[in-house]
This record gives C-alpha cells, sequence and structure tokens, in this order.
C-alpha cells in the first residue's frame, strides 16, 4: 500500500489544505503531501456539497436562481479562502505582465492583484454564475461533478510537468507517484458518470484539453507549474465542466 498509508490522515490533510476547516494544525503525511492528492478530488467532493446545499437552501427559501448562484459561489469562496481564484488572478498577472519567465513568477508572487488578475476573475464568476443560473435546480448535481473533477485534474499536472520555482509550494510537495495520480483521476471520475455515459464522452475530453493547455501554457511561460498554475488549472476545469453539465441538461 506504498502512498497510502493511511488514508484518512490523507484525506484531513488535503481538507485542512484546500478549504478553511476548522480542523487541526495541518501536517504533512509521512509519505509526502504529493502523495495525499489521491484524496484532492474527496476535498473537492466536500466543497461542492456544501455549496449543493447552499444552492438548494436558497431555492427552497424562494430566492431567484440568479441569488441562489450567486450564494453558491459566495459559499465556495468562503470554504476554500478563494484558494484556486487567488491562483488563477496571479497567474493571469504573471502570464499577461512579465517579459521573461523571471519577472512573472515574480509578479506571481506578489500580493497585489493587476488589471490581467481582475479581468480574468470577472470571467471567471461570470461564466460559472451563468451556468449555474441556466442550470437551476441540476445545478446541484453539476457543482458535486465540477468540485469534485476538477481537483482530481492537479496530482496529474504535478506528475507531468516540472515545479518552475525549486523552493515553491509545488516544489515541496514533491511529484506525486503513477498511482496517487490514477486513484485520484478514478475518484474524480465516478460522478461523470452519473448523468450517463453521454456526459462523460463530452467532460473526459475537455477535461483533457484543459489539462494539457495549463501544461503547454505554464511551461512556455515560466518552464513548468506552481502552486498559482494548479489553482489555475481547477478553475478552469471547474468552469468547463458546469458549461458541459448545461449542454447536457439544458
Amino acid at each position: 500500500m506504498a502512498g497510502f498509508h493511511n488514508p484518512f490522515r490523507d484525506i484531513a490533510a488535503c481538507l485542512g489544505f484546500y478549504t478553511r476547516l476548522p480542523l487541526p494544525a495541518f501536517e504533512m503525511p509521512a509519505h509526502g503531501f504529493a502523495n495525499a492528492q489521491w484524496a484532492a478530488p474527496l476535498a473537492g467532493l466536500f466543497v461542492g456539497a456544501v455549496c449543493s446545499a447552499a444552492l438548494a437552501g436558497a431555492i427552497i427559501l424562494g430566492l431567484p436562481a440568479t441569488i441562489a448562484a450567486a450564494i453558491a459561489l459566495a459559499v465556495g469562496v468562503l470554504l476554500t479562502g478563494g484558494l484556486h481564484e487567488d491562483g488563477l488572478a496571479d497567474v493571469a498577472d504573471g502570464f499577461g505582465g512579465g517579459s521573461t519567465p523571471e519577472k512573472k513568477l515574480a509578479i506571481m508572487k506578489d500580493s497585489r492583484i493587476g488589471s490581467y488578475g481582475v479581468a480574468a476573475l470577472i470571467l471567471s464568476f461570470l461564466m460559472r454564475w451563468s451556468a449555474l443560473v441556466a442550470l437551476g435546480l441540476a445545478a446541484i448535481p453539476a457543482l458535486l461533478i465540477a468540485h469534485m473533477a476538477s481537483r482530481a485534474l492537479m496530482p496529474a499536472l504535478m506528475r507531468l510537468s516540472p515545479p518552475a520555482r525549486e523552493n515553491g509550494l509545488s516544489a515541496g510537495a514533491g511529484q506525486p507517484t503513477r498511482r496517487t495520480v490514477l486513484v485520484a483521476l478514478a475518484i474524480g471520475g465516478v460522478l461523470l458518470l452519473v448523468p450517463g455515459p453521454g456526459f462523460a464522452l463530452i467532460a473526459v475530453p475537455l477535461l483533457a484539453a484543459a489539462l494539457f493547455f495549463i501544461k503547454w501554457l505554464a511551461e512556455k511561460q515560466i518552464g513548468g507549474q506552481t502552486g498559482d498554475v494548479l489553482g489555475t488549472l481547477q478553475q478552469l476545469a471547474e468552469t468547463v465542466l458546469l458549461l458541459a453539465c448545461v449542454t447536457h441538461f439544458i
């Protein structure tokens, strides 16, 4: 069971890192945080379940779909601390504003947000909000699918692309094993089958395209992946999946 010494500890580590739950102090698993990433989609499932519950509650209270969708997105940001949104903004600022890989990485490390980052966040929220509004009640399973499957791609990018920094968060986490990647993909892919095989045939190629596009872009821009790049992948994959749900359910 190499790489899965304590599955509950791995799940707790991913929940502690990817959410703002009041869990005990985050502790690195003995086999490395990278190999705990098989549980990343389970953390996504938890986030998706809470967001779905918030959306369902808003609809039950009689709120319009526009407000229910906004509440679901707000709950997601509060629950995760905007972790992946922050990554998306940093990547947009760095890739858009830097002239060399070194300058791009320096901009990405800067806590201030620029016009590229603001534009990226506006577009991300607008597309996801529009999809949730269009889905109505179907947004409840769509949120579960999107949050779970989008986080399943991150271990794959960690293995396929080298860290862009020698001392960054991603570099410190290490490289996940092939088994870790495959388990994460399998867990994340389970819900893709719930709407039917037709949906999976649409979603899987879209997710693969998102993964390899971000890999290509990050390696071209900064020579590899970082934690911000992983967050950008999650945001892109979540958006793509919600749009795929619109085409399938509507």
